[in-house]
């Protein structure tokens, strides 16, 4: 098979994994012009630094030739799928062609398990490897360690790569024993152990050693499909704050499931993927990680999944009245980050704004507050933000058409994976 069509087997074969976001830019070749973004150009997508740039990534799989037999998977060994392999040589040469020509500034590397796991990641070692040392490589490269690997192999993947990450997939281990039965919540969760515990050597180690060895500078992630399987959002988004807890890991990805085999433990090939509460999820995920919210405050035993009308933040202000209304000129930054409306940045430059004056309904609109939602929850100097006072019924339709109107299709329909954007 020729280099190039092993690319688009393989490029194709990674476009499930969600920890890399593609533009969906479709742009064709222009005489006399630098660069391509043509579907010719497979395996090339979006990802974000953390200073904001937009970086471009050479996302691949090694292999997709898989030993395994997870039902969900696409790649599994009884798929009926056109199947290919680099070698560690040509992924390295690919990827610094990719980089020479300006098309990439970095690589996502995942693999199918290839005979073993042990023998998967030798071969990923190989191939980053050859771009660290023979290239000279230093972009950014983000590998997948291969659940049930050596410890050995494991660190070498971590001096290696910028970021790690070991996808959990299911979120459940009752999920993966009837749907992944080569797999384990063990195999999982060691390696990202290991990996929070290296790191946090290698940092320590740094301060004292300027040559001291980076062991995934950039941390680690891991991914969860959505509706493969019957947990709710509550189980789901209590696994989330356990990972970020206990081991530091930088993100948790969301993938909604494709149905892409008939099973009678999935979904029917007919059902379209959860985009929505994807969303849903990745809109908790946020209030986790920078609004102090708890996921036992978000869904409980009553409610453990989230209303698909209504995003996370609203659905928590209109179960709790008592906490509202919020003075926006007394109020300190916690509270100020619970009123649907209001976010980080805009509750910051509210703390530096009031030290000159009060602030009106005005001067929050200014400060970039939403006040199409914020003002039923916001007092300004003891008056209300908006002139009507409205019932909690009122409160709630506003905010669903609102939604409505923001979403880029009716929340009765779902949105489709891979269509074109318009």
């Amino acid at each position: 098979m020729e280099l190039l069509d092993k690319l688009t087997v393989l490029s194709d074969a990674a476009k499930y994994d969600a920890a890399c976001t593609s533009s969906g830019a479709r742009r064709g070749h222009k005489e006399g012009m630098i660069g391509c973004t043509s579907s010719s150009i497979a395996g090339c997508c979006h990802t974000f630094s953390a200073d904001g740039r937009c970086v471009t990534l050479l996302k691949v799989l090694l292999s997709n030739d898989c030993c395994y037999d997870c039902s969900y998977c696409v790649n599994r060994r009884t798929s009926d799928t056109p199947r290919a392999s680099f070698t560690p040589e040509e992924l390295a040469e690919l990827t610094i062609g990719f980089y020479r020509r300006n098309y990439i500034e970095g690589l996502f590397l995942s693999s199918a398990v290839l005979g073993s796991p042990d023998r998967t990641m030798e071969l990923m070692i190989r191939a980053l490897s050859i771009l660290r040392g023979e290239y000279r490589f230093n972009g950014y490269i983000h590998a997948k360690a291969i659940p049930g690997a050596s410890r050995e192999l494991v660190t070498q993947l971590g001096l290696l790569a910028d970021r790690l990450s070991v996808n959990i997939e299911l979120p459940s281990e009752a999920s993966l024993r009837a749907l992944a039965p080569n797999k384990t919540k063990s195999a999982i969760l060691t390696p990202m152990r290991q990996i929070r515990d290296q790191a946090a050597e290698s940092k320590a180690e740094l301060v004292k050693y300027r040559s001291a060895l980076r062991f995934a500078p950039a941390g680690q992630s891991t991914q969860l499909i959505v509706g493969a399987t019957d947990e709710s959002d509550r189980h789901i988004l209590t696994l989330t704050e356990s990972l970020y807890k206990n081991y530091r890991l930088k993100r948790v990805f969301y993938s909604a499931y494709v149905p892409v085999v008939e099973n009678t433990l999935l979904p029917s090939t007919d059902t379209k993927p959860p985009l929505l509460r994807e969303h849903r999820l990745y809109q908790a995920d946020w209030l986790l990680r920078f609004y102090g919210f708890h996921a036992s405050e978000l869904l409980d035993e009553a409610q453990s999944n989230f209303d698909p009308r209504l995003d996370p933040k609203c659905c928590w202000a209109l179960r709790h009245p008592e906490f509202f209304p919020v003075e926006a000129n007394r109020a300190d930054y916690e509270a100020l980050l619970r009123v649907p409306g209001v976010g980080v940045v805009s509750a910051r430059r509210i703390l530096v704004a009031r030290r000159t004056g009060p602030l009106s309904a005005d001067d929050l609109k200014k400060l970039g507050v939403v006040m199409k939602r914020a003002q039923y929850f916001l007092t300004c100097s003891g008056r209300l933000a908006t002139p009507l006072r409205l019932s909690y019924a009122g409160v709630a339709a506003n905010l669903m058409a609102l939604e409505r109107a923001a979403l880029p299709v009716d929340t009765g329909e779902q949105l489709s994976m891979f269509d074109a954007v318009g």
